[in-house]
């Protein structure tokens, strides 16, 4: 559906930015594809050099096989009739209602009064706001300025849409219902969409494959339960680790917190699972075995496209011998140990 080969974007002002470097991705039809990266990454002007908001200086852009950057003005124009998109700070007009602002897309492409209407009456059920036609924009809540955004963006009948760091200015409840609202647009109209975001719990959320983008370049991607799973790339683990409360862990040494304080005999380990672990008796059966005592001080489990993955801290206590048998039987299980502290 979306596919970039060598995409590379520059400004030149006081100073010359390499925004975009040489961007190569795929994008299969109906998938939602994350990009994510830390402010100042080219996130977002990669998403808007596939709709050509932003002309490329190099590459190729193309949509269904057709490069962008090769169409005339009128053949541009259509191609982006099938390209919406959403952004950050909604961009509504505040002079104009609900339906007004729905509706705008449709009378600039010269649509009749009547399928304007009815067009617009099918949106604002799609996204739930069938109440609220004649409002406008300042007597809305954020959650329900996004969705008037999207109703918007879906008014010519889009197959790809585009999100902007669409859920940054929500609180995390509204977030999480907009992100369901894209999950549901995704299945019920097949709709393609490249989500960026700086937020990891949006990926993990609904995407099925990720980018991660810094200074530019894309330096890692793949399947959204690898890049978490068996990051590759620093800036990759930086990112899984704002995400989880394992990171604790060593703040809570430093300070030489109660929690951690170990006796003779114990360790501090971390254990990390992925995938089918998750779902056996591992504690309870390596405890009873080595005859090993194990308390899990805090956890971080995590579902990510059907799949658990995460991890324990834990302390544990045993004979030196059955300790190590112990790490070995859950290493052997498919379980990462890392022992972080000894007593």
């Amino acid at each position: 559906m979306i596919e970039l080969r060598g995409v590379s974007k520059t400004f030149q002002g006081k100073r010359r930015v390499e925004a975009v470097r040489d961007v190569s991705l795929t994008v299969e039809e109906g998938e939602i594809f994350g990009v994510i990266g830390f402010s100042g990454a080219g996130k977002s002007t990669l998403v808007r050099c596939i709709n050509l908001l932003e002309r490329p200086d190099a590459g190729e852009v193309l949509i269904k096989g057709r490069d962008l950057a090769r169409l005339d003005g009128r053949e541009l124009r259509a191609s982006r009739e099938d390209i919406g998109m959403i952004f950050q700070h909604f961009n509504l007009f505040p002079s104009r209602t609900v339906a007004g602002n729905i509706a705008f897309p449709l009378k600039y492409r010269h649509r009749s009064q009547a399928e304007i209407e009815k067009r617009v009456k099918e949106l604002l059920a799609l996204v739930g706001l069938d109440d609220k036609a004649e409002a406008y924009p300042s007597q809305l809540s954020g959650g329900q300025k996004q969705r008037v955004g999207i109703a918007r963006s879906l008014a010519s009948h889009p197959s790809i849409l585009l999100c902007d760091e669409a859920t940054s200015a929500l609180d995390p409840q509204t977030t999480q219902s907009i992100l369901s609202l894209l999950k549901e647009l995704n299945k019920k109209l097949n709709l393609t969409m490249v989500v960026v975001t700086h937020e990891m719990p949006v990926i993990k959320s609904i995407c099925t494959h990720a980018a991660v983008m810094d200074s530019g370049k894309i330096i890692e991607q793949g399947t959204v339960f690898d890049v978490f799973s068996n990051p590759q790339a620093q800036i990759t683990k930086d990112f899984i680790a704002t995400t989880s409360n394992l990171r604790k862990i060593q703040d809570l040494i430093d300070e030489d917190s109660p929690i951690t304080r170990l006796k003779p005999g114990q360790i501090l380990a971390r254990f990390s699972y992925v995938g089918r672990n998750t779902v056996e008796a591992l504690i309870s059966t390596v405890s009873t075995l080595f005859n090993v005592k194990i308390n899990i001080i805090f956890a971080d489990l995590d579902i990510i496209r059907d799949t658990p993955i995460g991890g324990l801290i834990n302390i544990l206590e045993g004979e030196a011998e059955a300790l190590k048998g112990a790490i070995q039987w859950m290493s052997d299980k498919g379980v990462r140990v890392e022992v972080i502290k000894h007593g």
